[in-house]
């Protein structure tokens, strides 16, 4: 059972693999030329490996598109280390070309005059355009590296939600980008994160950053051993009305995060093509889930 659903994750990791880099590749654009036009100049410090570069930058001239690089791929060493290759090879395009991406639109930038004094205008462009961006590329599968990689560790090892620690994480960034460049900015980057949020999830078609799945199913077995030990989520089996569905299907429940939806989806349709599905918002969940 193992192989197979070893299997499914080649499968869904080689789907139209072709336009989901398209896709990639062209969201990382976007979003380099989102760091150096919006963000960079303004000194507004969203959170992840982006507000540390712009930090650095600010404080000891360093190369944003040098340390993003670096810090991307020490995150990629330690999810290589300790997530195993099939988490980290959704994050290994990103690592690597998003810096260059960084480093080649630094050299276009300054020649696209931006009025930077507005900067509620900018934040509102910066968290829509770059949601949008961060929303395709977790629809395609993959991701974008960087911190949530430490998110995703301290998870699989200690059981913490994914959710609680990247808010940590990024809330001390944050803070130490209000220390150098006024609360002010602090208020803002709040705003950016929760536009850029509210994008990534319309684009993802939801509206809350958790899904609740009913999956009907013959091979429930197959189906949870799936969710549970290849994709780590919870998942319960629920009776079933058998005058609606097969006499032999089964109604399996989980929640899930946005961000393995894709996963979730493709797969369990590669273990049984017949399967039926109900997918929808989870505002509030409580428990180690995601």
């Amino acid at each position: 059972m193992e192989n197979v659903l070893d299997d499914i994750i080649k499968v869904i990791t080689r789907k139209n693999l072709g336009l989901r880099l398209l896709t990639l590749l062209t969201c990382l654009l976007v979003l380099a030329f989102v760091y150096n036009l919006l963000l960079l100049p303004t000194e507004l410090v969203p959170g992840g490996v982006n507000g540390i570069a712009v930090l650095t930058n600010y404080l000891y001239g360093i190369d944003s598109s040098i340390m993003i690089f670096l810090i991307s791929g020490i995150c990629l060493l330690f999810s290589a280390m300790f997530l195993g290759k099939e988490k980290t090879i959704v994050s290994l395009a990103a690592t690597f070309i998003y810096p260059l991406f960084v480093k080649l639109t630094s050299l276009i930038t300054p020649n696209i005059t931006i009025d930077h004094n507005d900067i509620f205008l900018i934040i509102i462009f910066a968290g829509v355009i770059g949601g949008i961006a961060n929303g395709y590329i977790y629809k395609t599968g993959f991701s974008n590296g960087g911190l949530p990689i430490i998110s995703q560790i301290l998870y699989e090892y200690f059981k913490f939600p994914v959710t609680k620690s990247s808010m940590i994480i990024n809330g001390i960034i944050i803070l130490l980008g209000s220390f150098f460049f006024g609360w002010s900015m602090l208020m803002y980057a709040i705003i950016l994160i929760y536009i850029n949020n509210l994008m990534i999830d319309k684009v993802l078609l939801q509206t809350s950053s958790n899904k609740a799945m009913y999956i009907v199913t013959t091979k429930e077995k197959q189906v949870k051993e799936y969710i549970v030990n290849k994709l780590h989520h919870k998942a319960i089996i629920l009776d079933t009305p058998k005058r609606l569905f097969h006499k032999n299907s089964q109604t399996i429940f989980c929640v899930i995060p946005t961000r393995d939806y894709y996963r979730v989806t493709e797969g369990i349709k590669l273990i049984d093509p017949k399967i039926f599905y109900v997918v929808e918002d989870a505002y509030e969940v409580k428990g180690e889930t995601v």
